[in-house]
């Protein structure tokens, strides 16, 4: 094998033909990689993906080769994939109004560049959830929103199109399954790439804790923060260090990760009725 990418949490190896998608530990936030790993998160990621993937196959296609077929030392947390030429868009959805989607809504009233209703507060429902893509920004820069003319420009019309279907009907799905057992699904981003054929294909991960926000539905409130089974407790957390968000970022204390690491596994199992 050959490694062709390390990323801030995935590293991409090259096998023959295929491609070995392997997930670590490492947490970003900010878009700096934390010194402190978090026990089993690349693993709970990988199965989580997975799961996610055989849930939406009636949905789009996706890039799984095999879950098996890898390395020993990367079992559980590898998936042999396709190799695709990936789309140079962020593809995110919201159903809810939280982070960058509230920021950009609180100084414009719109989120790429699509308008929403006056007097939404903190995770408001949206009234339809949309589709708000942004840039793919090199390491070290942050990402952009995008209007859907943007998009357009970027990869043609009907790309951008199906882009945007393949988005909100992710988003849709994922909502849908969620919510019958007591997940919010506040927003997600996915990954789309190219087949040789030009089909446009599922990749990386899916509706995770990295990629996704995810709300308890028994104690959701508008107009505040939100309980979150994802990384925004270690932003949080982050936030009160004064770290000004450059690297290095500080060690994580003993507490928030194992705090972190229970909040991942409660929503795997809560979503895929597993045990962890």
């Amino acid at each position: 094998m050959e490694l062709l990418h390390s990323g801030k949490v995935r590293d991409v190896y090259a096998d023959g033909d295929d491609l070995i998608l392997v997930a670590s530990d490492r947490l970003s936030i900010y878009d700096v990689v934390l010194p402190t790993p978090i026990p089993d998160k690349g693993k709970l990621l990988t199965q989580l993906s997975l799961w996610w993937f055989e849930q939406l196959a009636d949905v789009v296609p996706n890039h799984v080769i095999s879950a098996t077929d890898v390395p020993p030392e990367f079992a559980g947390r590898a998936i042999r994939c396709r190799r695709l030429e990936m789309v140079p868009v962020e593809c995110i959805a919201r159903g809810y109004l939280t982070g960058l989607g509230l920021k950009e809504y609180e100084k414009t009233g719109a989120i790429s560049g699509l308008a929403m209703p006056a007097g939404l507060m903190e995770a408001s429902k949206l009234p339809i959830p949309i589709f708000t893509p942004t840039t793919k920004a090199p390491p070290g820069q942050h990402d952009e929103f995008m209007t859907f003319d943007e998009v357009v420009a970027v990869v043609g019309a009907d790309t951008a199109d199906e882009l945007r279907d393949i988005t909100v009907r992710v988003y849709h799905r994922g909502a849908e399954l969620a919510a019958e057992r007591g997940i919010i699904v506040a927003d997600t981003k996915i990954e789309i790439g190219w087949a040789p054929d030009g089909t446009l294909i599922l990749a990386d991960e899916v509706l995770t804790s990295d990629s996704s926000r995810f709300w308890p539905a028994d104690s959701y409130q508008p107009g505040r923060p939100q309980f979150s089974f994802d990384k925004q407790y270690v932003r949080d957390w982050a936030v009160t260090t004064g770290w000004n968000k450059q690297a290095p970022a500080p060690e994580v204390p003993a507490e928030i990760v194992d705090a972190t690491r229970a909040r991942y596994v409660e929503v795997y199992e809560r979503i895929t009725g597993r045990a962890w």
